[in-house]
């Protein structure tokens, strides 16, 4: 038997790389952050993280906070609270104004032309109101440049089984590939069974597909919960899936596509 303890260790990836995007930060109707000039880091376990130069932020509004924080790889994080009038948000931004390379080997992140990390700032994502790119608002957290998310016609046969009964049948889906995630199907809504939808409250957001809403799923006087969902307006990227419903794949009873059940995914 191996020794366990001699496994190697996961590699840790880090990118520092400049973003040609307009990025815009917006609280309360003011646009805190506005620089062509930011950068994005990419860090293996971790969601992409846009950085902005300190001179692009309105540090007019930011006061020093007590807290710190200490990551081997970028060094001792400060932080700053964000006020606007009566508005105070604990914490909204952090920074790394003594960057530090204290894993073996390892180098902080440098700007395109060597800058420090310390000339950087970044911004909880759900602390503040709005996140632009360019004109477009994006949801969640920075969409990822290593990423694809591919939507393709399809006139393979898929069929959705839940509570024992076909709900949908369909030779006109759109296959939606995402790295990292499941192939997710999304199906005309003429090819579904209407009396199985129901009405949902229910909003998630994408930064990679924009607005989802929600159909409650019932079959045969049983409440499957919020298990089918559609994107009304959906970016320009991934027009196809507009108004198509699609279903967790891993909580239904069955996929099929053409005649063969696919494996059920393992999801958060």
């Amino acid at each position: 038997m191996a020794d366990s303890s001699m496994a190697p260790e996961r590699v840790k990836t880090i990118r520092f790389e400049p973003t040609p995007r307009l990025l815009r930060v917006e609280v309360a109707k003011t646009i805190v952050a506005d620089t062509i000039r930011g950068m994005i880091l990419i860090e293996s376990g971790h969601l992409p993280v846009y950085y902005f130069p300190r001179g692009d932020v309105r540090f007019d509004l930011l006061e020093d906070s007590a807290r710190t924080t200490h990551c081997p790889y970028k060094g001792d994080a400060a932080y700053w609270h964000l006020t606007l009038g009566d508005r105070r948000i604990e914490d909204a931004v952090w920074g790394y104004p003594r960057p530090a390379a204290t894993a073996p080997g390892y180098q902080p992140p440098q700007g395109p032309g060597g800058e420090s990390l310390s000339e950087y700032v970044a911004f909880y994502w759900n602390k503040v109101d709005h996140w632009y790119e360019e004109d477009e608002e994006v949801f969640v957290h920075p969409r990822d440049p290593y990423k694809r998310v591919d939507a393709i016609t399809s006139k393979r046969r898929v069929e959705v089984i839940i509570g024992g009964e076909t709900v949908a049948t369909s030779t006109n889906a759109v296959f939606l590939f995402e790295t990292g995630l499941p192939v997710r199907y999304y199906l005309p809504r003429e090819d579904v069974n209407p009396e199985v939808l129901q009405s949902s409250e229910a909003h998630t957001r994408c930064p990679y597909k924009g607005v989802a809403s929600y159909h409650r799923v019932v079959v045969n006087g049983q409440d499957h919960g919020d298990l089918a969902w559609y994107y009304r307006d959906p970016i320009q990227e991934t027009h196809r899936i507009k108004d198509r419903i699609a279903f967790f794949n891993e909580k239904v009873d069955a996929i099929r596509i053409d005649g063969i059940e696919q494996l059920k995914p393992q999801t958060q």
